[in-house]
């Protein structure tokens, strides 16, 4: 990526405001989040529609909200998932994982909480195989999610 360039350009793309769906993806203060609700407001006789977005951050879980015109374009989040299988935890809490073509990623931070505690004990009480679900957006990656792996 050049410096000085945007770089999240490529990471969101633009959406009408009306378009947009619970359930959906949306960049609310530079964040990429899930909407949880969304309701629109007549206003008055020359006003525009106004959609209320409430929105969940799908890295820290934090609520959004915003307020747009709906014929406005709002950015959407570009949001990838992919399962790794799993290889080791550090000791400084990354995951060590490897992807389908055999490659190592080892910059995912073992999440705290309930997912980390599904990670945990798969991997290191019932020593399955375990597979995990890193969901990627606007430049940020987290652990979402883990499954026992089949052989």
């Amino acid at each position: 990526m050049e410096a000085g360039g945007d770089a999240g350009a490529s990471t969101t793309f633009p959406m009408q405001c009306s378009a947009l769906r619970k359930n959906g993806f949306v960049v609310i203060k530079n964040r990429p989040c899930k909407i949880v609700d969304m309701s629109t407001s007549k206003t008055g006789k020359h006003g525009h529609a106004k959609v209320h977005l409430v929105a969940l951050d799908i890295f820290t879980g934090k609520k959004l909200e915003d307020l747009s015109p709906s014929t406005h374009n709002m950015d959407v989040p570009v949001v990838r998932r992919q399962e790794y299988t799993l290889i080791d935890i550090s000791d400084d809490g990354f995951l060590s994982l490897m992807t389908a073509d055999g490659d190592l990623k080892d910059d995912v931070k073992l999440p705290e909480g309930e997912v980390g505690d599904k990670i945990t004990k798969l991997f290191k009480e019932e020593e399955k195989d375990t597979l995990v679900t890193v969901q990627t957006a606007m430049g940020e990656e987290a652990a979402i999610d883990a499954k026992e792996g089949t052989k």
